[in-house]
């Protein structure tokens, strides 16, 4: 057993097999990677998550780097040249995020990346805890949106875990977690799917703080406390998105990214629609873009605007 694998706190010093992690024998890594290249054979997955520093069995053994040369050729034979396989990998540096994508455990830089990334969390724990259940410390719906909303906005994507009790099923108050979420989704999904990042992700408080990742991540408390005064940013072609990651008490926002004189958006704006409802007031100066919302709350979640280009 690893030294101190059962301390607190001791198992985030031990990735790359570091500090006493024990060490895995040289037949056990050939067993790991025969096992997993004969399911990479069998059933040709397009994604495969590794929960550990780069690669399986990293920088001690090459069994790894070997399953992940084969994991990218394999794919590409089955997809007539194309490489569509994405592989994971926690506490990447630069080199190594060109060649695998980065996951990011219950947390997000707090920057655009230039290359896609994954943050991976979870309603409650990884696996089914009663406690959670019985103490009411699922995330809420509202959290899962501050997170993915986030996440998206620096060019991220968002693996959220549900956990499963022992029958195979979900508990009811995580069934209306997920359905409050996906009512939001079906209402302003335009915002998530098929965007890309903004000259910026966002604006606020958090958005201008120095939020640190620690060990693989382990940040994203930071993020699910924020208000009205928090907006993050999409785009496509012909829209740009500013969602507020809650409804402001006053029945207004301000858009300080916006302002009449800003060098982001120099363009007019001539429309800005609540997704849900349809125009809304609005007034552009050098504090910002102004809009004023319905005086009924669409949900109890985030308003999201669009902004034609």
């Amino acid at each position: 057993m690893s030294k101190g694998s059962w301390v607190d706190g001791m198992i985030q010093s031990q990735w790359a097999w570091g500090n006493g992690a024990a060490t895995p024998t040289e037949e056990f890594c050939t067993n790991f990677y025969d096992r997993t290249v004969d399911a990479i054979n069998r059933y040709n997955p397009d994604l495969i998550y590794f929960d550990v520093t780069a690669l399986p069995f990293y920088p001690i053994s090459d069994a790894g780097l070997k399953i992940a040369a084969h994991f990218y050729n394999h794919n590409m034979a089955t997809h007539k040249g194309k490489l569509e396989a994405v592989l994971f990998g926690k506490i990447l540096d630069g080199e190594q995020r060109k060649a695998l994508v980065w996951d990011v455990e219950r947390g997000a830089p707090n920057e655009i990346l230039d290359r896609p990334w994954q943050s991976c969390s979870c309603l409650g724990g990884w696996h089914y805890n009663t406690s959670i259940y019985e103490n009411n410390w699922y995330k809420s719906a509202s959290d899962v949106v501050k997170l993915l909303v986030d996440i998206v906005s620096k060019n991220g994507n968002m693996l959220l875990s549900v956990p499963l009790r022992a029958d195979g099923t979900f508990d009811e108050k995580e069934e209306k977690i997920l359905n409050e979420f996906g009512e939001w989704m079906n209402v302003n999904k335009e915002a998530i799917y098929d965007t890309r990042p903004w000259e910026i992700f966002g604006e606020g408080p958090i958005a201008e703080s120095d939020i640190k990742i620690n060990a693989q991540g382990f940040n994203e408390g930071a993020y699910s406390k924020a208000t009205a005064q928090e907006i993050r940013f999409t785009q496509t072609k012909k829209d740009l998105y500013a969602t507020v990651l809650a409804w402001p008490e006053n029945g207004n926002v301000i858009i300080k990214s916006l302002a009449a004189d800003s060098k982001l958006f120099p363009q007019k704006i001539r429309k800005v629609e609540l997704l849900g409802y349809g125009a809304v007031g609005f007034n552009r100066t050098a504090e910002g873009l102004s809009i004023t919302l319905p005086s009924k709350q669409l949900n109890k979640i985030a308003p999201v605007f669009k902004i034609k280009k």
